[in-house]
């Protein structure tokens, strides 16, 4: 059973429901799959000693990165097995996923489906909602416009439990409410 902690009910959530009910339905059954949980566990041991200033540098390296011609670090996450995976997720959601991206137990990526503008997440709501809070959450944060695609998001997101039930990363999907 999965508990849920959302923000207080304000005028302009109605989109909370059907975005739970989207992860529910299509999203829960496949973040626990064995891919997306060794990659957090691989990159969990590999980062265990980082420092918040070498996440920092990690972080200014990606967004560095964007708009650079070489793009070592955001072409390695890219061509994980993790992204290839969440690529497939997003291109079988018939346009519902606009957006996925994994996180480890720092919110830094391991795997994502789009570039993200930056590589730590963990110092954003979505990371601090989700993983911060425990296992079995679900954050649904606020709408917003997509520029890019002129659509209305809502960014879901979720802790992610090894087999023992410990949180160890969380994933964020950003679900385009104009296709559910």
């Amino acid at each position: 059973m999965m508990t849920l902690f959302l923000q207080p009910a304000r005028a302009e959530e109605a989109h909370v429901a059907p975005v739970t009910a989207y992860m529910k339905a299509h999203v829960t059954g496949w973040v626990n799959d064995p891919v997306i949980i060794g990659a957090i566990k691989a990159q969990n041991a590999k980062h265990a000693h980082l420092s918040e200033a070498d996440i920092v540098a990690l972080d200014k390296k990606w967004r560095a990165e964007v708009d650079a011609a070489d793009k070592p670090l955001i072409t390695a996450t890219l061509g994980n097995a993790v992204s290839a995976f969440l690529k497939a997720k997003q291109a079988d959601s018939k346009g519902a996923i606009a957006e996925v991206f994994v996180m480890d137990n720092k919110g830094l990526n391991v795997g994502q489906s789009e570039v993200t503008s930056d590589y730590w997440q963990g110092d954003e709501a979505k990371f601090q909602k989700s993983f911060g809070v425990g296992k079995d959450v679900l954050f649904v944060d606020k709408v917003e416009k997509d520029e890019s695609s002129q659509t209305l998001q809502s960014q879901a997101s979720m802790t992610i439990s090894d087999e023992t039930g410990k949180p160890i990363g969380a994933i964020t999907v950003g679900v385009n409410l104009e296709a559910l």
